[in-house]
């Protein structure tokens, strides 16, 4: 299994997930589809289908589009989310297949969306998993509660996507991570797994490469949302329980201005 990042728009990534042996792949919210043809062709793959996160138009915009281009293709996205051009909605727990080895596991992560959906990727041998998380799950950060609450940000975090193998590679979609991993510092100043994280991504922006993926296990070091289960935390930010830390650190990250 092979994934690519396609940056879009300013800070957007659509991304290609390849199945070598077959050559088939898939596209995660393909925004610019003229982008996303180009790098199919490069790798001269089939592009069977569209794994669309949210309805937001930065990442369902291009669906309606890729359809034209790509006769046949299919367009999944969560049944409750109105998502742009779906041609098959799927729920938590819904399974596609891609190539010969590869499965894809939809989760149902809300809040950002009420029907987000993040997409767990595996191959036959269950290595190197990855887990596309949409504006759910950022590095170092989490996307705003614009239709759901701390609540439900807490159990698509901390629960279902916290709960996925702890070196599942994490592609999220947008370059936020040195600002988060800024804001992240503010929270937990003597952190020195957010200090090293962000000098590592402040030299990979220089360069101009992109600072995803991370893992499950680097977010569970370095990003303040998904370590509000500990009581250190919870302290450092003035709350009884890790819903309460969750809203009151996403509360300073929405009037941060760094």
């Amino acid at each position: 299994m092979k994934v690519l990042h396609i940056p879009c728009l300013d800070d957007n990534y659509s991304y290609m997930i390849i199945d070598e042996n077959t050559k088939e792949a898939a596209v995660v919210d393909p925004v610019e589809p003229h982008k996303v043809l180009r790098v199919a062709e490069e790798n001269e793959v089939d592009l069977k289908f569209v794994l669309t996160t949210h309805h937001h138009w930065d990442h369902a915009g291009g669906n309606d589009k890729i359809k034209q281009l790509v006769p046949g293709i299919k367009i999944y996205g969560g049944s409750v989310d109105n998502v742009r051009g779906c041609t098959d909605k799927v729920e938590n727990g819904d399974k596609v297949s891609l190539g010969a080895d590869i499965s894809i596991l939809s989760l149902h992560t809300p809040a950002h969306t009420k029907g987000h959906i993040s997409y767990y990727v595996t191959d036959k041998e269950g290595e190197d998993p990855a887990v596309f998380t949409g504006d759910t799950l950022f590095i170092a950060g989490c996307g705003k509660f614009f239709e759901g609450t701390a609540e439900q940000m807490y159990q698509s975090l901390c629960v279902t996507l916290g709960s996925l193998p702890k070196p599942t590679r994490v592609f999220c979609g947008h370059e936020y991570t040195v600002k988060n991993l800024q804001f992240a510092l503010t929270v937990e100043p003597d952190n020195p797994k957010i200090a090293q994280k962000l000098a590592w991504a402040e030299h990979q922006r220089r360069v101009g490469l992109p600072t995803i993926p991370s893992t499950i296990q680097e977010e569970f070091e370095s990003n303040p949302f998904m370590r509000v289960d500990l009581p250190e935390l919870q302290d450092k930010v003035g709350c009884k329980s890790p819903v309460e830390a969750l809203r009151e650190i996403r509360q300073r990250k929405d009037n941060w201005k760094g």
